[in-house]
Order: structure tokens, then sequence, then C-alpha cells
């Protein structure tokens, strides 16, 4: 980076006095930051076809119950076997069949697949918001 005279120039006011230090590095509003995030990522998932919009809503509504202190999904490593139960439960909503009913397909399954995949991006966001925004209250 050139530090010539265009850099000091920053740090000068409109007649060229000096601004206070504490203004020549402001503060970014990181809030606004993850608002800006958060809605750049509903406009994405706004082109998911119908049947992923339907298993998105339903992967939110899982790491919505989840989302709280202590809870598997800001593990550092989270549960495999409590992952692979929270994708069968949310295939058995899809399918709309009661539990007794229920024919669990195996892992190999598209539908199946595709619940894994989403629900891992969910956790994955979810988790980075979290570390981002913790330490700010």
């Amino acid at each position: 980076m050139d530090f010539g005279q265009e850099y000091y120039r920053m740090f000068r006011g409109q007649a060229g006095e000096k601004i206070p230090f504490y203004m020549t590095y402001p503060m970014r509003n990181s809030f606004l930051d993850e608002a800006e995030y958060e809605r750049d990522c509903r406009r994405l998932q706004e082109l998911y076809p119908r049947d992923a919009r339907r298993i998105q809503g339903l992967v939110e509504r899982e790491c919505d119950r989840m989302e709280h202190e202590g809870s598997m999904m800001f593990d550092e490593y989270p549960d495999r076997l409590l992952f692979r139960m929270l994708c069968r439960n949310i295939y058995r909503v899809l399918q709309d069949v009661e539990e007794e009913q229920a024919v669990m397909p195996d892992r190999d399954h598209p539908l199946m697949q595709l619940i894994e995949v989403m629900l891992t991006q969910e956790m994955y966001r979810r988790r980075c918001r979290y570390r981002r925004c913790r330490h700010r209250y």
C-alpha cells in the first residue's frame, strides 16, 4: 500500500485540520453487515425449487428448536447419530405419515441426501452467525 499524501489526507478534516484519533478508524456496524448477509441468503433461497423450499422450511424449524446455548448444533463435533435422527424426523414430516407407518429409506436415497445437505448447510450458517455475534452482547 502506498503511504503517500493520499493516505495521510484521509486522516485530516475538510480544511486540513487534524481529527481526533478515535475517528481515524471508525467502527464498522457489524449488525448491519449481519442483517445484509441474512437478506442475501434469503434472496438466494427463494431461487430454490419448490420441493427444496419446502425442505428448507422444515430444516429451519428443526434448527430453530435446537438454537440455544449448549445445543448439539454448537458443539465442536456434533453427534452424527442425533444428526441422522433429525434428518429422519424431517423425512417423516415430509412424507406426512405416522411414525409407526414410516418406512425409512437408506442414506443413499436422494431425498435423504438432500435433507442431510440442507441441514448441514443451515447448521453451518447458524454456527458462523453464533460465533460472529456472541461476543457483542
